[in-house]
């Protein structure tokens, strides 16, 4: 019991101290019944505080609480339950196990970097390391490449179809991507093992690109190469070791006797499965995800598929919970360059402020003034926060307020304040600022004319391009007077273009234009694409450790702290979701080692990677979606 309540108790009609048989005074009674009211208010007060603020009998904390972030139990599939099964066996083997960890290994061992604002392909030699890559792919997955459509856009972008017996049916879209950030070489040292190693130690693959987002890319192929392969697997048992272990000559007969089975007996979907693969998300999908749509656009039509994964965060504990956050949503992305133009000259004889001096307050001040940050009622975000109420840890204080903050705005913003002593879940909720980049001066003994520096931001999916770019502007108003700048922001006048000024301050948006969150994915009761994910996340979870109940994890809707290249999709689906089934992400975080040293990832979750594009792609296939 609180501090707060002993001390309400203490006065309460039922405990006052006993009357001593005294009279009382007319001002002892006024005092009393003073007190009396008082205690009501306070008794009142209590009660709204920790009741729904609604018109109705009081509710329950479980009662509540059942309505708030309802689970759905796994979806395993029926029509193709023997063959989930039997997968599901086959993927516990160390046969698989060895086959999966050489495919991963080997897609790690081919760089395939992408920079910032490379050329066009066909002008910039730099992409022509995705060639090599197609070249292992191709490899690796002979008969998906020989049955399955392939078409290659831009040279380096591929989109697989598998086509279904039913064209009335929607298909579904899996995407990742072939490239990886660069690494350093100032950090090459760092890594225990190279970045480009492959390495295995017995229980992890290392590598830049094992965990973003080749295991990805891998895992979607392969899932469809053993879905595709498996009638021949089952019919033919003497050539199981070459499908799913290790390739030797001696086999080759056996290939070609099951490659005749295959078009006999093979796994037919009844509806289509698109595999879609950019080859420059690192750098905005500019020359991969954007040519892509379009083809993908043309192949289905608008709202032509019947929803799309591509990578995300995937599952980790919280409070208690392993909670998994599939992404419904992502935020907008604003780049902002900041240009200090002043009178040069020889450094020997300075102004009072040159123009880094300029700028360097004008980034302190952006640094002290954060974006003011608000948790909003059906945000991804606040779905998150209401799914924690499912946790066993979580703090009953902040249980009861989360309940309650549907309906009573003081819950709420004590909510907020209490979740937001996590800086990565703020992050998440409001819009972001990271002075990222920053240049001025050419000599040493010369005035700098200009100098530059460039604010990254991710903007809250309650906000919007326009009302980032009118918050920089007017926070820097009162230094450009307080310098006697000229100040444009964004193509705009802001000070009088004729008065007199030292130098100007320019704000326009750096490298690319602004991108606006994403849409909302639907996540109700009739969201039928959420919920089949949802079960479909819960079965791939429990079949892998054995588990068959409703309670082994908490199903969230979320939102990747990152931006994806789906940015380019959003007219082939209402039902976008960023999911990758990786162990250790928490509430949209990425994973540790993603864009920096020691990457890897234990072959134990690219293993159960697989096990959940399986279960995807069988459960879509018998489900009811359109």
């Amino acid at each position: 019991m609180s501090a707060t309540n002993e001390k309400t108790n203490e006065f309460l009609p039922g405990v006052l101290p006993p009357r001593t048989g005294r009279t009382l005074s007319s001002g002892r009674i006024v005092a009393l019944r003073t007190g009396l009211v008082v205690l009501a208010v306070l008794f009142a007060s209590t009660f709204l505080w920790m009741a729904p603020c609604s018109i109705g009998p009081y509710r329950s904390h479980q009662e509540v609480t059942a309505d708030i972030c309802p689970q759905v139990s796994e979806l395993i599939p029926k029509s193709n339950g023997a063959l989930w099964k039997s997968l599901g066996d086959t993927y516990e083997t160390d046969a698989f196990k060895m086959r999966a960890i050489d495919w991963l290994a080997g897609a790690v061992r081919i760089p395939t970097e992408s920079y910032d604002q490379m050329g066009p392909v066909g002008t910039d030699p730099r992409w022509e390391k995705f060639g090599a890559f197609h070249d292992y792919l191709l490899k690796a997955f002979p008969l998906v490449h020989a049955s399955l459509e392939v078409t290659k856009v831009n040279t380096y972008g591929l989109i697989y179809v598998w086509k279904g017996t039913s064209s009335s049916l929607k298909p579904l879209l899996l995407a990742a991507h072939q490239d990886v950030v660069p690494v350093e070489d100032t950090t090459i040292d760092q890594w225990q093992h190279p970045p480009f190693s492959g390495y295995f130690d017995g229980e992890r693959v290392w590598g830049r690109g094992s965990q973003d987002d080749k295991s990805g890319l891998i895992g979607e192929l392969f899932a469809s190469y053993t879905l595709y392969v498996w009638p021949i697997m089952d019919a033919q048992a003497s050539c199981i070791i070459y499908l799913i272990a290790f390739l030797s000559l001696s086999l080759m007969f056996c290939v070609r006797s099951a490659m005749e089975s295959m078009l006999e007996n093979k796994f037919q979907p009844a509806r289509t499965v698109v595999l879609a693969s950019g080859f420059d998300e690192e750098t905005s999908g500019l020359h991969g995800a954007q040519m892509l749509a379009p083809v993908l656009l043309e192949m289905f039509g608008e709202n032509g598929y019947a929803m799309l994964v591509d990578e995300g965060s995937g599952y980790g504990e919280q409070f208690g919970r392993v909670v998994a956050t599939p992404g419904i949503s992502e935020k907008g992305y604003l780049d902002v360059m900041i240009n200090i133009a002043s009178p040069g000259g020889h450094s020997s004889l300075p102004p009072l402020h040159t123009s880094i001096g300029i700028l360097a307050d004008m980034l302190v001040n952006i640094e002290r003034n954060p974006f003011e940050v608000h948790l909003a009622r059906g945000s991804p975000t606040y779905k998150i926060a209401q799914c924690l109420v499912h946790t066993p840890d979580l703090p009953a204080s902040l249980r009861r307020d989360i309940i309650h903050a549907e309906h009573n705005e003081l819950a709420l913003r004590r909510a907020e304040q209490e979740l937001f002593k996590n800086p990565m879940f703020k992050n998440l909720v409001g819009t972001t600022q990271a002075i990222d980049l920053i240049h001025g001066g050419v000599k040493v003994n010369a005035l700098p004319e200009q100098a530059w520096a460039v604010v990254n931001h991710r903007i809250s999916t309650q906000s919007s391009v326009t009302a980032t770019k009118r918050r920089d502007t007017e926070l820097l108003i009162s230094l450009a007077s307080q310098f006697n700048l000229s100040y444009t922001a964004f193509g705009a006048r802001i000070t009088d273009a004729d008065a007199p000024a030292f130098g100007t301050l320019t704000l326009s948006e750096a490298y690319t234009h602004g991108l606006e969150p994403a849409p909302v994915s639907p996540t109700g009761h009739d969201a039928v694409p959420y919920q089949l994910l949802s079960g479909t996340i819960r079965a791939a979870y429990n079949s892998h450790r054995g588990l068959s109940d409703d309670d082994s994890l908490i199903i969230s809707p979320g939102i990747m702290s990152g931006n994806t290249d789906t940015r380019y999709y959003w007219k082939l689906t209402e039902h976008i979701f960023r999911y990758g089934h990786t162990d250790g992400a928490r509430g949209g975080s990425i994973i540790s080692g993603v864009h920096t040293v020691n990457e890897a990832i234990k072959i134990s979750n690219f293993v159960e990677m697989i096990r959940f594009f399986t279960t995807l792609i069988l459960n879509v296939d018998e489900s009811e979606l359109p």
